[in-house]
C-alpha cells in the first residue's frame, strides 16, 4: 500500500484540501490516496496500490476462492477489474478527473486461488485531454495473464 506523508493543519504537513507547489510524484500519491479512500469495490476485493507515479500505477490482488469459475480458474471479469483499477490510478495520477473511453483486451492466461495478480499500467501517449495506457496483468511468478490497452478522456475537474 502506498504510504503518504499527508497530515493535517495541526502537524504542519499538507492536507489534501491544500493546493500548493507539489512535485508530480506527490500529486500522483495524493490523487491515488483520495481515489483509493472511496473505492469500496477495490478495497472489498483486496486490491492494494503498490506503486504510483505520474502516468503509471501497479495494483496487486490475491485471487480468492470466490473469484474462480466452475473450472477453478480466475479469468475474464475479475482480471479486468484489477486492470481497470490500475488503469484508473495511472490516468488520474495528474489530479485530473479522467474516465475510460475505450478498451481492448487480450487474455493469454488464467490464475488460480491464492495466485497474486499484478496489474502494471503505463502511459503510452498523452494528449491535451486524452491518453493511451497499456496494462499488463501478471501472476507474481512473472507469467503474463492479460494485456489491456485503454483510452482515457479527461472530463475536467480535480480529484482533490
Amino acid at each position: 500500500m502506498v504510504s503518504l506523508a499527508v497530515g493535517n493543519a495541526l502537524d504542519g504537513r499538507p492536507t489534501l484540501s491544500e493546493r500548493g507547489d507539489f512535485t508530480a510524484q506527490q500529486i500522483a500519491e495524493f490523487t491515488s490516496a483520495a481515489m483509493d479512500s472511496s473505492d469500496h469495490c477495490s478495497q472489498a476485493m483486496g486490491m492494494q496500490i503498490t506503486e504510483i507515479g505520474p502516468g503509471h500505477a501497479t495494483v496487486e490482488m490475491r485471487v480468492r476462492q470466490d473469484y474462480v469459475n466452475g473450472q477453478g480458474y480466475c479469468h475474464g471479469g475479475i482480471i479486468t477489474c484489477v486492470a481497470d483499477t490500475a488503469f484508473a490510478q495511472a490516468c488520474n495520477s495528474y489530479n485530473r478527473q479522467t474516465v475510460a473511453q475505450g478498451l481492448s483486451v487480450e487474455f493469454v492466461g488464467s490464475a488460480m486461488v491464492d495466485d497474486v495478480l499484478l496489474a502494471v499500467a503505463l502511459e503510452q501517449s498523452r494528449g491535451k485531454r486524452t491518453g493511451v495506457y497499456q496494462v499488463m496483468v501478471y501472476k507474481s511468478c512473472g507469467k503474463l495473464i492479460a494485456i489491456f490497452t485503454g483510452k482515457s478522456f479527461e472530463r475536467g475537474g480535480r480529484i482533490w
